[in-house]
């Protein structure tokens, strides 16, 4: 009552975002902008949205998320890739300082602005989109643009700037770090969220009738890197956003010579990534380049085309079995790729092609191109009249209107041909009426697909990375405990470094598979938070810190988050804890029919929570690649029901249930799952969880198997998941009285699995910690 007296307090409400079907679902694929997947016989033109991926779409439009197509064990000991090195977070974030983020945006806005009217732009607005030319949602710092701009750093989002008006799109992965992030020149708008408008509703809103909206290709770099023209946006994406904003009779620009960004940027904008290829070892691709070119053909065939153009980078890395360093934490390099019927082209900047790399693609039948060739290459397949098989949601607008300009032209000399011979013209192949003319096939990759079904010796590789990633993972927590505990004063960045350090030590380790995330007490809410040098947060040991993390090795690909308290947690911390991690134990035992898609599985994880009115923004689930991006699809476990593939024997998802209070906790457990033949195989690799200071997530990757049932209604098999993580999940964090039976046992049986596989990997102090952290949970 005294307080009320001598204080007066203000009180703000925020709408928290609905799931609705409206909201588009990050693309993954490590790199796009929507998401289109295939079964590996049947294609679809419908679109699909991968969950939680974060492929950079442009959530902002109403872009058409596309399809992408896709046990005896062996030693765990794999040899140190000494050519390839992880800096710490410090150092990261030095460098990605030169985004220069800290100067004024308004000063970067007004110069942008002052772009708008000169000759040969005349526009509006801009849109500056997150991804490369190849749809990528990790790139490389020279492709900023958009961070450099707003100073946002998420991997999500699109910025439109207007004369007067300056607005930011993002989806609620990244509200909290939104409002960090961008200053008051900016306008979040927080996708998904009831009446949030789409970027084109609101151009068509805030622009006069008549106005110009410009988009433009990467500018050229002196190499033959950028010698072409690449747009930053998928044909879907660019055909879309002039569709929609034409209904204001507004009018979508090309800028054909110039990216406003960079001539902002200038010389501080970081040159192209040179990081020399590598050969993936047949050892743990499992299928050799020229077996999977065969495939790809025999898919050409199918599809009545003669040749296929590849820009997905994972895509091209895992068709040719070959890894790179281009993109921070995913293993690819910047290229294209042309396969038809008879050759094979890589086009790729030639320095970093190594001589075994340069052998390897010549036993394969590979030819090397320059990287900025690709649009004479289209051109020229074009004229002869090839029919091209092009996936609308990852190829860039350069490409497709390259194809479309150059296939006009060949059938008009066919027709100027044969009006010479006859004045009843008539371009077609006499057999089915078809123009002899290129014809474009505009359909979901059939690689994508391909890839996300892992092969023996790609799931074998991941749970022996995963393996090792669970004791370097032990060996950490032990030592954040005891440094903890003994007072030391570490901050988030100090502990990310640090598990860096540990998992350097494992054989085979490459990189980081994203960026840490390192959360301490309200940092946790920040669903995709990472701590800056100088910027961040003390580890409290009052209060929730989360920890999600993962690893590249040469054989496998991890992601795994834990949330703990290194004192007493509250009664309401232990209650959403305990709920999260209910939904992940349904997940993680959920039988089902095969042909069931992800979002029929996510309610399975919501349901604990749903009793009790709570919920979290993000997906349940999303691909993972082997040795490859921590994201890709086509499957996921998501509310979004517009993807529409299939969870497959062989895939690897995440099981990522969470729950978040803004500015308070986070928790979330994720584990790696896979689908698999042998029923009987216990899983063997790292479980996942999650836990963020202001939220509570559960993750373990699971790897999707066949389930041995009794019955098969309907003569179709049923899909169980095998777990991929194994690291344990703090007890004390448990509310026992809310556990059944059931559910005691399914955490006592998987802390047994993670001591009997992690333990002969481990010693000293973190061995006695593994025992103590896994010994039976017993209700009092």
């Amino acid at each position: 009552p005294e307080i009320r007296k001598k204080f007066s307090f203000s009180v703000s409400f925020a709408l928290l975002p609905l799931p609705s079907p409206i909201m588009r679902p990050l693309y993954l694929s490590c790199c796009s902008s929507s998401s289109r997947y295939l079964s590996p016989i049947t294609f679809f033109s419908s679109s699909s949205s991968s969950s939680l991926l974060p492929k950079p779409i442009l959530p902002t439009f109403r872009t058409n998320p596309g399809f992408k197509f896709t046990q005896s064990r062996s030693r765990l000991s794999i040899r140190n890739c000494s050519s390839i090195s992880a800096k710490p977070s410090s150092e990261l974030r030095k460098k990605k300082g030169s985004l220069d983020s800290s100067k004024p945006e308004d000063k970067k806005l007004r110069a942008l602005r002052q772009l708008f009217s000169k000759p040969g732009i005349g526009i509006d607005a801009y849109v500056i989109p997150s991804q490369d030319a190849h749809q990528s949602e990790f790139i490389a710092e020279c492709y900023m643009r958009r961070g450099f701009i707003s100073g946002f750093t998420g991997s999500a989002g699109t910025a439109v700037v207007t004369k007067d008006k300056a607005a930011l799109w993002t989806d609620g992965r990244y509200f909290l770090q939104g409002e960090k992030q961008l200053n008051s020149s900016w306008i979040l708008m927080r996708s998904g969220n009831l009446g949030v408008p789409t970027a084109s509703e609101w151009l068509n809103d805030v622009l006069a009738p008549g106005a110009k909206v410009g988009i433009d290709p990467v500018s050229n770099f002196v190499s033959d890197f950028d010698e072409t023209e690449q747009f930053l946006f998928s044909f879907d994406a660019a055909e879309e956003l002039k569709e929609d904003i034409a209904r204001k009779d507004h009018e979508l620009v090309y800028l054909y010579d110039v990216n406003l960004v960079d001539e902002i940027w200038k010389e501080s904008r970081p040159g192209p990534p040179n990081s020399p290829i590598r050969v993936h070892e047949l050892k743990y691709a499992g299928v050799d380049v020229v077996s999977k070119l065969s495939f790809l053909r025999s898919q050409l065939v199918d599809a009545g085309c003669s040749a296929i153009v590849v820009s997905m980078l994972d895509e091209i890395a895992w068709l040719l079995n070959l890894r790179g360093g281009d993109v921070p934490n995913s293993p690819v390099m910047y290229a294209y790729l042309v396969v038809t019927m008879d050759d094979t082209k890589l086009f790729v900047d030639s320095s970093k092609v190594t001589p075994e790399v340069s052998h390897h693609l010549k036993n394969a039948g590979v030819e090397l191109r320059p990287y900025g060739s690709i649009l004479s290459e289209i051109e020229s397949l074009a004229l002869k009249g090839t029919e091209l098989w092009l996936d609308p949601s990852s190829i860039n607008a350069a490409i497709a209107n390259t194809y479309k300009a150059a296939g006009d032209k060949h059938l008009e000399s066919l027709g100027s041909e044969d009006n010479s011979k006859s004045k009843n013209p008539k371009v077609s192949n006499g057999s089915s009426g078809q123009s002899w003319g290129p014809c474009g096939v505009y359909r979901a990759s059939p690689i994508s697909l391909a890839k996300a079904v892992k092969n023996p010796c790609e799931l074998e590789g991941m749970r022996n990375a995963h393996l090792r990633d669970a004791a370097a993972l032990a060996q950490f927590w032990t030592w954040l405990e005891d440094e903890i505990h003994k007072g030391a004063k570490l901050t988030e960045v100090d502990v990310s470094d640090k598990l860096l350090e540990f998992r350097q030590q494992q054989d085979g380790f490459i990189d980081t598979s994203f960026d840490t995330i390192s959360g301490s007490g309200a940092n946790g809410a920040i669903i995709h938070y990472r701590p800056e040098p100088g910027n961040c947060s003390i580890v409290d040991s009052k209060k929730l810190f989360l920890l999600d993390s993962g690893a590249q090795y040469v054989d496998g690909t991890t992601d795994i988050t834990r949330t703990v308290h290194f004192g007493e947690p509250t009664a309401h911390e232990k209650e959403c804890f305990t709920r999260v991690l209910q939904g992940h134990i349904a997940l993680d035992e959920a039988v089902f029919p095969a042909t069931t898609v992800g979002f029929v599985l996510d309610a399975f994880a919501r349901s604990f929570l749903w009793k009790i009115g709570l919920d979290y923004r993000h997906g349940t689930g999303h691909g993972v690649g082997a040795a490859l991006n921590v994201h890709e699809g086509p499957q996921s476990i998501s509310f979004r029901y517009g993807n529409t593939t299939p969870l497959q024997k062989g895939m690897i998802v995440s099981n990522e249930p969470g729950y978040y209070e803004d500015h308070a906790f986070g928790i979330r457990i994720e584990v790696q799952l896979q689908y698999s033949l042998d029923w009987i195989y216990k899983p063997a690799h790292p479980n996942r969880l999650k836990f963020i200071s202001g939220g509570f997530i559960s993750q373990n990757l699971l790897h999707v198997k066949e389930a041995n049932t009794k019955y098969r209604f309907g003569g179709i098999g049923y899909l169980a998941f095998e777990k991929l993580t194994f690291v344990p999940i703090q007890k004390k964090m448990v509310e026992v009285s809310l556990l059944s039976d059931a559910e005691i046992d399914w955490l006592n049986d998987y802390h047994s699995q993670v001591w009997e596989k992690v333990s002969p990997l481990v010693e000293g102090s973190a061995s006695q910690w593994l025992w103590d952290n896994t010994r039976p949970l017993v209700r009092q």
